[in-house]
């Protein structure tokens, strides 16, 4: 009885350590497995997603068809037509001041008076003399038609003939120069009335009222500039030259002035005059334009900036100027294609107006450019385009 539950007891032990030991090899293959299924689907998905590029955010303008005018600008300065330093023309005091500081006056209103007694006496003397020779002449002529019957009867010498008819002219002059001298002491005493010479803006005061004035003083009682219409002189280089005479030829060229910072916009005038010569210290040629300055918006020596339309290009082909790229090859764009991809195109360039410019060869019209994010692109790069708000130019822009 003792002998045979011993053996039972091992036989029974080892059979339960084997089964045990089976069941947790299977736990531990069924857990690898497990997990590594996640893993293996986890390290997929970034291959997947690698495999489809992501393309690059641009913006994107046409190429279009459009009148380009063709400017050019310079620095310059307000001038008037004409601007007269009134001096007075006779001596004496000056009486009456007639105008004010800044009015408007007009050619021939009175602005100045200077006392008129010393030439209105000077009248009264001119003509008492020339009385006195009128009576002095028809004495002699009366001494001339003595001499002469006396002559013809013999009882007269033709010496004393010639004689009289001599004194009869010399009084004729006398009595002429003193019709000068009256004449003379009359235009004086219209020139103690100081008139204005032309019309336009009367300046400062520089003499006062009561003043002893000369008509040689260096300097008048006030200057008279003219506002309307006024010109601007400005300079461009002499390469403009023959569009500036060409397009002159054909009609006035148009020019617009802005202020110095060219925030602000002046007036509009007309080119009117190409200096005869080229200013050969500096290579530039200078020019004259005229404004109505209806609105008085130049006033004379004021610094303004000057752009001149040498002429219009009719259907130019133009991109935005921000298209352009510059590589060791020269300009360039990149173009849309149909597929959303971008190519470079090589392109000539012409005139820059007003934030486009023009193309002598390269892309069509209708072609899509960009206009912004190249630096991320090269040929074939997938592109996402957003359109651009069309730039169109008036032929007011600037232009370089």
């Amino acid at each position: 009885m003792d002998g045979p539950d011993p053996v039972k007891t091992d036989t029974t032990s080892g059979g339960g350590k084997s089964a045990l030991g089976a069941v947790a090899c299977i736990a531990v293959a069924g857990a690898a497995v497990f997990f590594a299924l996640p893993a293996n689907k986890g390290q997929s998905a970034p291959q997947a997603a690698s495999s489809a590029p992501a393309s690059v955010p641009v913006e994107a303008a046409s190429v279009s068809t459009q009148d380009v005018p063709i400017e050019r600008s310079g620095l310059g300065y307000v001038t008037p037509l004409t601007a007269v330093d009134v001096k007075v023309r006779v001596d004496g005091q000056l009486q009456k001041v007639l105008f004010t500081e800044g009015q408007n006056v007009t050619a021939g209103d009175v602005i100045a008076e200077i006392d008129p007694r010393p030439y209105e006496a000077a009248i009264d003397q001119a003509q008492a003399a020339y009385q006195k020779d009128i009576a002095q002449l028809n004495a002699a002529k009366i001494d001339e038609a003595r001499a002469k019957k006396l002559t013809t009867t013999g009882s007269g010498t033709t010496q004393t003939a010639d004689t009289a008819t001599a004194q009869v002219a010399v009084m004729e002059a006398t009595a002429a120069g003193e019709q000068a001298a009256i004449e003379t002491a009359k235009l004086n005493l219209s020139f103690a009335s100081v008139t204005a010479p032309i019309s336009g803006r009367a300046g400062l005061r520089q003499a006062e009222q009561g003043a002893i004035v000369h008509a040689n003083d260096a300097t008048g009682i006030v200057t008279i500039t003219q506002m309307q219409p006024i010109a601007v002189l400005f300079s461009l280089p002499q390469d403009e030259l023959p569009d500036l005479v060409s397009g002159q030829a054909q009609s006035a060229l148009s020019v617009a002035v802005d202020s110095r910072d060219g925030v602000r916009h002046l007036a509009d005038g007309k080119l009117s005059v190409i200096d005869s010569q080229v200013d050969t210290s500096t290579g530039m040629v200078k020019l004259k334009a005229v404004f109505s300055n209806d609105d008085l918006a130049l006033w004379p020596g004021e610094l303004v900036s000057a752009r001149i339309i040498l002429r219009t290009d009719r259907g130019s082909t133009v991109v935005p100027s921000a298209a352009i790229q510059n590589g060791q090859t020269g300009p360039y764009v990149f173009i849309v294609k149909p597929d959303s991809t971008v190519a470079t195109v090589s392109v000539n360039t012409g005139p820059v107006a007003a934030g486009v410019t023009t193309l002598l060869s390269g892309p069509k019209p209708g072609d899509n450019v960009v206009i912004s994010g190249q630096s991320r692109l090269t040929d074939g790069t997938l592109v996402k385009a957003r359109p651009s708000t069309p730039h169109v130019a008036a032929a007011g822009d600037q232009g370089q």
